[in-house]
């Protein structure tokens, strides 16, 4: 008996037949089916039943299945051990990063460029998603890490963050706008928005989490006229006269030929927020946890 053959055994079960596991695993399907009939020949029993149209094991194959994952487990611990003990890291991490999450604060890919190259063994797999759907990829375990805006007014349970990036949203207009009277004004209320068309990323985004509370709080639903998931594209409408771009300061640029001006928001001020977010428990992995070590070393707390 060969750990292979253990590990094709879990994977046709996984996947309800030979055709995907095989995909799954890189392999011919017809060297797959004899690794599995050398197995069943050795233990003398049927490990899978072939006659339905997806593949289920036997009631032989349901005994051996816990045994077989079991000693899976043991062998990746065994070769994980050895890998902490000569420093070197294996396996997968994920890092869910939010579109434009920090602008031209983080070269992402940089970052994971150095990153690679100091653990060159070591896979990381980086997924955008709104912050909304990210939170609940860390606390269903489905990402590891993530950068995203928070859309929470107090943290859920179950997660620990730090937040690294932290500014004023500012309503970004074309010049000539009638906010921008009297001249050299550089705030305007959150009221003088209220029946403004904006423009705004879209929901479970921090910003229009922070953009819908603010305006609950002040009496009326913000008239959202178009959305975008990149800030950039927000300021290019907003130049072009199309509505009020909502944008964390310093995302708004000048806007083609330089007429877009920037107005901070206020009374009440509104925030948007980048932080660094991870299971409360802490990442499951080595491979996770080495991953999170270095973003906190880049990406240093962002004072308020």
């Amino acid at each position: 008996m060969e750990l292979r053959q253990l590990r094709y055994l879990v994977a046709v079960v996984e996947e309800g037949g030979f055709t995907r596991a095989a995909a799954r695993l890189h392999l011919a399907q017809p060297g797959l089916s004899a690794q599995i009939r050398q197995l069943e020949k050795e233990l003398g029993q049927p490990l899978l039943d072939r006659s339905g149209r997806s593949v289920t094991p036997t009631e032989v194959g349901r005994a051996v299945l816990p045994y077989a994952r079991a000693a899976l487990a043991a062998a990746d611990a065994v070769r994980q051990t050895v890998d902490e003990h000569t420093g070197l890291l294996r396996g997968k991490v994920t890092l869910g990063l939010v579109s434009g999450a920090t602008g031209h604060a983080f070269d992402v890919a940089a970052f994971l460029a150095e990153f690679h190259g100091a653990h060159p063994a070591l896979e990381v797999a980086l997924t955008e998603d709104t912050s909304e759907r990210m939170q609940a990829a860390l606390l269903a375990g489905e990402i590891d890490i993530a950068l995203l805006g928070p859309t929470w007014e107090e943290p859920p349970p179950g997660l620990t963050h730090r937040t690294v990036i932290d500014v004023p949203l500012c309503a970004a207009v074309a010049s000539g706008d009638p906010l921008l009277v009297p001249a050299g004004r550089t705030t305007v209320p959150l009221a003088e928005l209220r029946d403004r068309p904006l423009i705004c990323l879209p929901r479970g985004t921090g910003v229009r989490a922070a953009l819908e509370r603010g305006c609950a709080r002040a009496g009326f639903r913000p008239r959202v006229a178009f959305e975008a998931a990149s800030p950039q594209v927000l300021a290019q409408f907003a130049a072009r006269g199309l509505g009020i771009a909502v944008l964390p300061l310093g995302e708004e640029g000048p806007g083609p030929g330089g007429g877009l001006c920037s107005l901070r928001i206020v009374e009440p001020g509104l925030r948007a927020r980048i932080v660094l977010a991870w299971p409360a428990t802490g990442p499951a992995s080595p491979a996770a946890r080495a991953l999170l070590e270095r973003l906190r070393e880049t990406l240093p707390a962002s004072p308020r």
